[in-house]
């Protein structure tokens, strides 16, 4: 936790899967409240119980997914892409002032491996056209190897932030510093297609044999 930071209650909606169980790992080891929401309270209690599992010095608080919204600071987006408006729309309200970090990625079985975003241009797109100016969203995680999280290893992944508000990419790019990668601004909410489609593209390189976990890294020259 820097000096400027402070605390942060993060309500992590679909909690269930490696990737919402790692970052719960992650930042809860960052000092921040996790909170973990699922359509039932009895779903969510499950996560918490397996989160404990793979993590038992992880605490985390299980509520269902509007009452996980309504007490988070900060609301992690973590669901399969085809649950992903029915979830938004279900909690809209609890979001209105809020950062949203949508880290949905629009795969579509069984071709995976092929790039095939959503009318709207983007998953991203989507949700902020859904639940409006009144909520920041930012997406971003789109690209790491999920499991990778749950493990005390480093992430060599950078992670490309998208959202129409820099200080609200500027707080998650805090977060992704804080779980231990290295975030970049990737500009307005429109932009998530780049990273969204990446992701199958990566899926391709994995499936090639040659290396596991592709992921992207920022180089250049570094101006002082």
């Amino acid at each position: 936790m820097t000096a400027a930071s402070k605390p942060e209650t993060i309500a992590i909606l679909g909690g269930t899967g490696d990737l919402g169980t790692g970052l719960a790992i992650r930042w809860a080891k960052a000092g921040h409240r996790i909170v973990i929401g699922s359509r039932t309270l009895e779903k969510a209690q499950a996560a918490v119980a397996a989160l404990k599992e793979i993590s038992p010095e992880t605490p985390a608080d299980a509520m269902e997914n509007g009452a996980a919204a309504a007490a988070g600071d900060i609301v992690v987006l973590t669901v399969p892409a085809e649950h992903q408006l029915a979830t938004l729309g279900a909690v809209r309200e609890s979001l209105k002032g809020k950062i949203l970090i949508d880290v949905t990625v629009p795969l579509v079985p069984p071709k995976v491996g092929t790039v095939q975003l959503p009318p709207e241009g983007s998953a991203g797109k989507r949700a902020q056209m859904l639940l409006g100016e009144d909520v920041m969203v930012v997406t971003a995680f789109q690209n790491i190897a999920a499991h990778l999280l749950q493990q005390d290893v480093t992430i060599e992944c950078d992670v490309l932030v998208a959202g129409n508000k820099k200080a609200a990419r500027e707080k998650v790019i805090e977060l992704i510093e804080q779980a231990g990668m290295r975030g970049w601004h990737a500009g307005p909410i429109e932009n998530s297609a780049a990273a969204e489609a990446l992701t199958s593209i990566l899926i391709q390189i994995n499936r090639s044999g040659i290396l596991s976990h592709a992921g992207i890294k920022i180089v250049g020259q570094e101006d002082h």
